[in-house]
């Protein structure tokens, strides 16, 4: 990804924000690799799944606790979300990859909210369009198979509708929805640590209280775009490819 600058006049001189630096960047065989996002990205997967131990150790049949009472209320929740757009039987095998992506993307959009110097080692890899694309693609992909699997070929006939005219169009529009997905995470998170790159150059003794009220927004925001992308990824990919069975 190409890097960005944002400069800004300050006292006399300039001050120079770039949002998109990496740490750890390397090439191997030609390719350039973003480390704090491979990192990053790999503290956020095992966050996760050290979170789901942690749920299950602590289910019980018995009264339950707060801890499971967050789990089956998000649950419920998605259920609900797959189950009104599609019916109860994709609910049931969509449910958990939909609560997977928006544990994931939500960690990630949270990392950045740890302080971690300047740059800084635990920068939200979401910020980065490379991890935002693969999630995209993995949603895409993932649909397709899952809808030749329910439908076979006749999940194809979605291209020729309502008219045949149209399977142009509707094949860019197939190819576009991956790229609007991603774009979509990807900016909002980025404008984010934009904002926090901007807000590092206010003076020590008046920068406890933007900081501080932009931490509180971030941490709403990062919510929201991992609860769009999992509802989404549901409206734009899931339920078209299974349309023609009546859901």
């Amino acid at each position: 990804m190409t890097s960005g600058f944002l400069t800004l006049a300050a006292q006399g001189g300039s001050s120079s924000v770039s949002p998109s630096e990496h740490v750890g960047e390397f090439e191997f065989l030609g390719l350039t690799f973003y480390g704090d996002t491979m990192w990053t990205s790999t503290l956020a997967a095992i966050i996760v799944v050290g979170a789901g131990f942690f749920v299950r150790s602590r289910v019980t049949s018995e009264v339950p606790n707060k801890v499971q009472l967050a789990y089956e209320s998000l649950t419920s929740y998605m259920i609900d979300q797959v189950q009104g757009r599609m019916g109860r039987r994709p609910a049931e095998f969509l449910a958990p990859l939909i609560i997977a992506l928006f544990a994931f993307i939500l960690v990630c959009n949270w990392l950045g909210l740890i302080p971690s110097g300047h740059p800084e080692i635990l920068r939200p890899p979401t910020a980065d369009v490379n991890l935002a694309y693969a999630l995209a693609i993995f949603v895409f992909v993932a649909a397709w198979v899952w809808g030749f699997r329910e439908q076979g070929t006749k999940t194809l006939r979605r291209f020729v509708q309502p008219y045949v005219a149209l399977a142009p169009l509707n094949i860019i529009e197939e190819i576009a929805k991956p790229i609007s997905l991603s774009l979509r995470l990807f900016g909002n998170i980025l404008s984010g640590t934009i904002m926090i790159s901007v807000i590092a150059l206010i003076p020590w003794w008046g920068l406890w209280l933007p900081n501080a009220a932009w931490k509180l927004f971030d941490l709403f925001i990062g919510a929201i775009q991992a609860l769009i992308f999992a509802l989404l990824t549901v409206m734009q990919f899931f339920s078209p490819a299974v349309s023609e069975e009546g859901h």
